[in-house]
């Protein structure tokens, strides 16, 4: 079981920037491919961003070409550098395995960090 500890999220303006981090335990982290996800009041938690163990990539239309995720295998790190945010962007952001391969449990999540974009 891999745990999860999610940082990094604030609140910053329209058009800004944020680095979230999410710190992994376990010594399998290396060969899990990651992800992203997000959750907004009142709506179904989506994943936002993806990345396999060998670093390719996958973006929800909704963030393509404003937001990066990264992978330190070293660091059991996972990132997501996010640009231009904008007001849709508020929400709590997770980390977890990608949920398109595995089956992830209800205790799997971390406590996620909020990101608000307001002026």
């Amino acid at each position: 079981q891999v745990q999860l500890v999610e940082s990094g999220g604030g609140l910053v303006q329209p058009g800004g920037s944020l680095r979230l981090s999410c710190s992994a335990s376990g010594s399998i982290f290396s060969i899990n491919d990651m992800g992203w996800y997000r959750q907004a009041p009142g709506k179904w938690r989506e994943l936002v961003a993806a990345i396999t163990r060998v670093g390719t990539t996958y973006y929800a239309d909704s963030v393509k070409g404003r937001f990066t995720i990264t992978r330190d295998n070293a660091k059991k790190t996972v990132y997501l550098q996010m640009n231009s945010l904008k007001p849709d962007d508020t929400a709590v952001y997770y980390c977890n395995r990608d949920w398109r391969k595995y089956t992830l449990s209800t205790d799997s999540w971390g406590q996620g960090t909020p990101v608000t974009v307001s002026s």
